[in-house]
């Protein structure tokens, strides 16, 4: 598109939204309390990144936080940078007892569908009554606020009221999907040494069931921490191992309602993993206050979500949009899930479900809104009369995508696309109710989220490309990571390349209409269909292959939001990359790690780039395999190995 082109938006809120969204109503209840007014959405947005204090108290009272105890102050910050920020110090509360404030006997729950079973409901009594007998089971087996469960579920309802229990009683939740390998599984786990291990005895998926049942007792052992597992029946698998306690006599135990354990704002709700980029991944720990008040305002403000919506996004449990999700719950919405793959039978089967559980907003990775152009999925507008949002994340969501859903699925949909990450379980980037949608934009940057696109001398630009940075602290960064002695792995993870500023890896351009492009990763994370691993993974899985001596994994993104895996590989002296070789290499990375990220490509090479600190050289590989000029890419003398760029260039 020529620059001297502006480009016509393809969504503009009607009045009624302009008038009597959430993020409107906010504004009012500032006027009326705060006498603040704002012209914009822009002029509020500088404000909450401006005013810290003011900004997340003004949500606290908005959103009625109830606390057990009076906070002390709103923000407590460290002598230097964002590591140690402290908020609503005294304050304790509890993120479970907030989704059940919004118990009705007017809507349900949850709505569930898999690939086994048609579409179900579970009420706000039978989802209060079952996790107050996996609550009280938890106490009964020793487990205490601090203490971890960890889960290796699919994405059915027992998964979430595994959680919501577990956040009852004070404990920390932990989940990977059931589609990564035991090595992939153990290597998040045993950091963090789980008391108890919730495991489902199967899955099914694309049409094929998956028994789980001897891989949950061989978990048992690995993991010398965990004193029980559960095991979730899901497939009706025949062999179950008898020293496995049952979720179902769980279920039948007596207890006596369900109660919560009112925690510190900072204590731990969960830990979620990083890909494992250069070491195995890291745990990131996040705490029950700043994921509560985040989740607030990420679902109600940015989103729109109202009591009586149906928010849908499609995720496995080991994906931070599974928590994200969860958050819907807190709004009054009900969370519908669904368990399965989302092209089988057919690429029509996740708009089937928005049809027929007359879903309000409905979200997925990218890639699925890609595949469903590709695939010429048949939708009518009549057919989805309840949809008001589309939700976008994982990948940037190319132009012509948003073309495809305003031409082919509904034209008057307001399509959010957002980006943030396991690092806050949240977005960064999202939707403004008040804002108008162009193709291949982010209509803004989040409330209390302080973005700048920093250029190579670390200055903030417009307009132009540069390095995303966060210059302020959020509630919903981490708390730490687990096991990180003096922060160490937290600082190199964001705050190298900038002391004190948060640099999170993404290449972005903040329009001179506010809005934000995203052009990818300025590393290497892999992702595909939402599940992200990192190339380390990779690594240990191909170089356990006694013919591989090295090798380098690259994701390339197309211009269409696609992307492609390629490997390369250097081999034993005298052995050549044969079909069977190729075969066994992605055998390997289906079996030990995910079937998802099995390579498009692999390639034989002599040696892989290395820098003299002995760092694999990913990111500059990738941009010359991108086409980039390489003069401008690397310089030679930062590597310990400069002949091995023949191959690459």
């Amino acid at each position: 598109m020529p620059t001297d082109v502006l480009p016509q938006p393809l969504w503009k809120p009607g009045r009624t939204l302009l008038e009597q969204s959430n993020l409107k109503k906010y504004m009012d209840w500032l006027f009326v309390k705060r006498g603040l007014y704002f012209r914009s959405y822009h002029d509020l947005w500088d404000w909450s990144v401006t005013d810290l204090e003011d900004f997340w108290e003004s949500l606290w009272l908005y959103f009625n936080i109830k606390s057990h105890d009076l906070y002390l102050e709103v923000l407590q910050r460290p002598k230097h940078g964002m590591i140690g920020t402290k908020w609503f110090t005294r304050s304790k509360l509890n993120y479970a007892e907030h989704v059940f404030r919004n118990k009705t006997k007017d809507r349900p729950a949850i709505l569930f569908q898999s690939e086994q079973s048609g579409l179900t409901e579970i009420s706000w009594e039978t989802l209060e009554t079952e996790v107050a007998a996996v609550a009280a089971w938890l106490k009964q087996r020793g487990v205490r606020p601090g203490d971890r469960v960890a889960a290796i579920l699919p994405n059915i309802p027992q998964a979430v009221v595994a959680f919501l229990a577990t956040n009852a009683v004070g404990a920390v939740w932990s989940s990977c999907s059931p589609d990564f390998g035991k090595t992939a599984i153990t290597d998040r786990f045993s950091q963090i040494e789980p008391k108890v291990l919730f495991v489902a005895d199967g899955y099914v998926y694309n049409g094929k069931t998956y028994d789980l049942t001897a891989f949950a007792q061989e978990l048992s052992f690995t993991l010398p921490s965990v004193k029980d597992t559960v095991l979730v029946n899901n497939i009706n698998a025949e062999n179950r191992p008898e020293r496995l306690t049952s979720w179902e006599d769980i279920l039948h135990l007596e207890n006596f309602g369900l109660d919560f354990e009112p925690l510190p704002f900072d204590h731990p709700i969960w830990i979620l993993y990083s890909s494992g980029t250069t070491a195995k991944p890291k745990a990131i720990t996040h705490s029950v206050g700043g994921c509560l008040i985040e989740h607030h305002k990420a679902l109600i403000l940015h989103q729109n979500v109202k009591p009586g919506d149906r928010y849908f996004w499609y995720s496995t449990t080991g994906w931070m949009m599974w928590n994200y999700a969860l958050g819907s719950l807190l709004c009054g919405a009900t969370l519908v899930l669904y368990d399965g793959a989302p092209a089988f039978p057919s690429s029509q089967v996740l708009w089937t479900l928005a049809e027929k559980a007359k879903i309000t907003h409905f979200g997925s990775g990218a890639a699925y809104f890609n595949a469903s152009m590709k695939a010429g999925v048949s939708i009518t507008s009549e057919s989805l009369n309840a949809l008001e949002t589309i939700g976008s994340t994982g990948s940037p969501l190319p132009p012509e995508a948003y073309e495809w859903i305003y031409k082919y699925v509904k034209k008057d949909v307001w399509l959010i696309s957002l980006s943030g990450g396991t690092d806050v379980c949240s977005a960064f980037v999202g939707g403004c109710p008040i804002l108008p949608v162009y193709p291949g934009e982010i209509q803004c940057r989040m409330l209390g989220c302080r973005i700048e696109a920093y250029s190579e001398d670390g200055k903030p630009v417009t307009d132009e490309l540069g390095e995303m940075v966060i210059t302020q602290p959020m509630p919903s960064m981490p708390i730490y990571f687990w096991n990180d002695e003096d922060d160490e792995k937290y600082i190199s993870s964001y705050f190298e390349m900038y002391p004190n500023i948060w640099r999170h890896g993404d290449w972005i351009k903040v329009t001179d209409r506010n809005s934000v492009i995203i052009y990818g990763r300025s590393d290497a994370t892999l992702n595909r269909g939402g599940v992200r691993i990192g190339t380390a993974e990779i690594y240990r899985a191909v170089e356990s292959i006694p013919d591989v001596k090295d090798s380098l994994a690259v994701y390339l993104e197309k211009a269409n939001g696609d992307g492609t895996i390629s490997l390369f590989v250097v081999l034993s002296k005298d052995k050549t990359l044969t079909d069977e070789l190729k075969q066994r290499i992605k055998d390997v990375l289906r079996n030990e790690y995910s079937p998802r990220h099995v390579p498009d490509t692999i390639e034989q090479v002599s040696d892989i780039p290395y820098t003299i600190n002995g760092k694999k050289m990913e990111a500059p590989m990738k941009r010359i395999l991108m086409g980039q000029d390489p003069a401008k890419c690397i310089n030679p003398e930062t590597m310990r190995n400069p002949e091995s760029l023949k191959a690459f260039v």
